[in-house]
């Protein structure tokens, strides 16, 4: 084994950047938990009560839900693109949450972004979703939330169509569908 001053550099020089990576890890850790963390967006005020929650446990969203809807809605996933039953689908409607059947976007709104999702270009109004900052998976977006329930839907991007220039990313499994005069 090496020693003298060469040798202890070494170990110095090693425990610092042991130090230096855990440092790292603990930032990264913070970032992703308050990114996760960060309130909705939704222009809610304290008491008001436009809206009508709907507050379930997760026992009582399991039994509600397939599998496939508790994990996107209720765990914030993604379904895979090109595999939803909305995606390439183009009745006329309302397109609502799966979770509680509030009414989230038009058929009007809706267009082919070839991205593999059902996409929008506006929610069906101000107060039917809300938004929150995602840093999830190390990178930094915008989700969308059923302002009803809190269902994750999917993300908006701003490089959508005009006029708003927004592309509401929307997994299908998070949707239902009533057609025009079905209301």
């Amino acid at each position: 084994m090496p020693s003298g001053p060469a040798a202890a550099g070494e170990v110095m020089s090693g425990r610092i950047k042991l130090v230096l990576l855990l440092v790292l890890i603990g930032a990264l850790s913070v970032a992703v938990f308050l990114g996760c963390q960060a309130p909705p967006t939704d222009g809610r005020q304290e008491g008001d009560d436009a809206v009508d929650r709907v507050i379930k446990t997760d026992e009582e969203w399991r039994e509600i839900l397939t599998p496939e809807q508790y994990r996107v809605t209720r765990m914030k996933g993604t379904e895979r693109p090109f595999s939803g039953e909305f995606n390439d689908f183009y009745e006329e409607g309302t397109y609502s949450c799966v979770c509680c059947s509030n009414p989230l976007f038009s058929s009007d709104a809706k267009y082919d972004s070839g991205t593999g999702w059902p996409s929008f270009w506006e929610p069906i109004s101000d107060q039917s979703i809300a938004t929150a900052r995602d840093t999830r998976f190390l990178m930094v977006r915008t989700a969308v939330m059923c302002i009803r329930c809190d269902a994750h839907l999917g993300h908006v991007f701003k490089d959508g169509p005009e006029p708003t220039g927004l592309r509401y990313c929307i997994n299908s499994v998070a949707l239902d569908f009533v057609a025009s005069g079905e209301e």
